[in-house]
């Protein structure tokens, strides 16, 4: 399995690492809108679709954000104008509010509580959150490199935290019937990585050594407490995220989203965490 899982990630680094990079946000987004097609494809799959129906689901989601990219709303506050701010301020809202208030009925509820929630809203919901993530990583691109970098290795910093965190001190777990391997300490460790992150990070951005501000800049520069609260607040929602698919993978039975990751599993068992934490960073620094 081990061979696999790197073989893969190599892989996987050596497409999107040079989306990332290269002198236009354009690659990048195309690369992950492929990703969030795949994503949307194992989210009918995981909600009892046929693969054919999935796959067809997947495509329709993609063709609607390549029309709106086509449009020009992923760059409307780089200057294009066809999506007002105000409106885009609102759906990070609106997408935050649904993540915060859904994540924490259904976590309460436990995992036989999500079959019962009607198909089509569960599948409608699920493509939504899709292509709001596929919209706030490809608008935090656009913002800059060094501020997306910055979100998404929050996510990584974290989870790594928490795995060693909660190997030395784990007892008490943190959603037991959900993820039995999540523990408060390590959501605790992942928290103080983060911060450490932050503050050595914000030193990086001091020094002007990149394209843009990382969002522990642009909250502190508002206010030191909101950026600690920021990170806080995030931190939780990474968790949220991995508990949200851990959830839906156990009231259908499944180890893993798909097979299309040899050794990782499939997109959304890569990108949980970051489903919350990238519209949730876009709010934090556009309302």
């Amino acid at each position: 399995m081990l061979i696999p899982r790197i073989i893969t990630a190599i892989a996987l680094l050596a497409v999107l690492l040079p989306a990332l990079f290269a002198g236009t946000p354009q690659p990048f987004a195309l690369v992950t809108l492929l990703l969030i097609v795949a994503g949307c494809w194992e989210w009918g799959r995981l909600n009892g679709l046929s693969s054919q129906a999935a796959l067809v689901s997947g495509v329709v989601v993609g063709g609607c954000l390549a029309a709106a990219w086509w449009r020009g709303s992923v760059e409307a506050l780089a200057g294009s104008g066809v999506m007002p701010a105000a409106l885009e301020r609102a759906t990070w809202l609106v997408v935050t509010t649904v993540w915060v208030l859904g994540s924490a009925y259904l976590i309460r509820a436990g995992v036989g509580q999500w079959t019962n929630v009607a198909r089509p809203l569960r599948l409608i919901l699920g493509w939504l959150l899709l292509a709001v993530t596929w919209w706030a990583m490809a608008r935090a691109r656009v913002v800059g490199i060094n501020f997306l970098l910055s979100l998404m290795v929050l996510v990584w910093v974290a989870d790594v935290a928490a795995y060693f965190g909660g190997r030395a001190w784990g007892n008490r777990k943190l959603a037991a019937s959900i993820s039995p391997g999540k523990t408060w300490a390590g959501a605790y460790s992942g928290l103080v990585g983060v911060l450490v992150l932050a503050a050595v990070w914000m030193q990086v951005d001091h020094y002007g050594w990149v394209d843009s501000p990382s969002v522990f800049s642009v909250l502190y520069d508002r206010h030191p407490v909101l950026m600690v609260v920021g990170v806080l607040f995030l931190v939780t929602m990474a968790v949220v995220g991995d508990l949200m698919e851990s959830l839906v993978k156990r009231s259908v039975g499944v180890k893993d989203s798909s097979g299309l990751l040899p050794g990782h599993g499939g997109v959304l068992d890569r990108v949980d965490a970051l489903l919350p934490v990238l519209p949730m960073g876009m709010m934090l620094v556009t309302v």
